[in-house]
């Protein structure tokens, strides 16, 4: 499944807002802004990553998952796909 597919799609959009974010902690960093300044910025990246995960997910459920027109044996291989995702993360 292409997740550009879809017409309301903003994934793109998602992931530029995110390289815009991880570029200010660079730039925090290489122009000695405060250090909380800096877990403020990673702090937000990592929230924007995580939303990016919950929509990623929540699509790979419905396409691989839950689709009314997936046979068991194509279930059990999204299920297992979102399972080495979900213990990947979880580490």
């Amino acid at each position: 499944m292409s997740h550009l597919s879809r017409p309301d799609s903003d994934l793109i959009a998602r992931i530029r807002r995110i390289g815009g974010q991880v570029s200010a902690i660079e730039r925090a960093l290489t122009t000695d802004d405060s250090c909380a300044k800096v877990l403020h910025l990673v702090a937000a990246v990592r929230g924007a990553v995580n939303g990016l995960l919950d929509e990623i997910i929540a699509d790979h459920l419905e396409a691989h998952v839950a689709h009314p027109d997936l046979t068991d044996q194509e279930r059990a291989e999204g299920a297992e796909e979102l399972l080495a995702v979900i213990r990947r993360y979880a580490k």
